[in-house]
């Protein structure tokens, strides 16, 4: 069984422990977070749905996204990742949702935000979303979308136990 199965397998079992139903709001993945939750038998039971927000617009009309936050600190932020969290619990029946937004490459890329940053979002309903970043080695587009996946689900965790 793969490492992303078994952490998937893992993530659903917390919520299904806490009671909550999950939700993700995804960029640079494009739903392999989602995907990788729904590709076990049962998930139905914890998850709620998955937004994928590439653009920009669908960040705004989709998650709440204020353009005022993408005009000032751009799609791979903090605060978006915050708000994107925010927004999917928002609009969901959720009580925990992961967010993700990046810069998978090969291109995109600036000194100040390189191939590699991913800004994660977590909310819990009732709480305020947290977000942290990452910088992966750029070894590739598929390399950092894995591993954006791979983390997403760990901090999940996380914040369950």
């Amino acid at each position: 069984m793969s490492e992303l199965r078994e952490l998937a397998i893992e993530f659903l079992r917390a919520c299904e422990r806490h009671g909550i139903m999950a939700a993700t709001a995804e960029s640079c993945t494009g739903g392999m977070i989602i995907a990788a939750l729904t590709d076990i038998p049962g998930s139905s039971t914890v998850v709620d749905r998955g937004f994928i927000t590439y653009s920009n617009e669908a960040k705004m009309e989709m998650l709440g996204v204020s353009e005022t936050t993408l005009a000032a600190h751009g799609a791979v932020s903090r605060e978006t990742a915050l708000e994107m969290a925010a927004g999917a619990i928002q609009n969901s029946r959720a009580s925990i949702a992961l967010a993700v937004t990046g810069i998978a490459g090969p291109d995109g890329g600036s000194e100040t935000k390189p191939v590699g940053l991913v800004w994660f979002g977590l909310a819990l309903r009732g709480q305020p979303a947290v977000a942290e970043s990452r910088i992966f080695p750029n070894e590739g587009r598929d390399f950092v979308r894995r591993e954006t996946v791979r983390t997403a689900l760990n901090l999940g965790l996380k914040a369950l136990d």
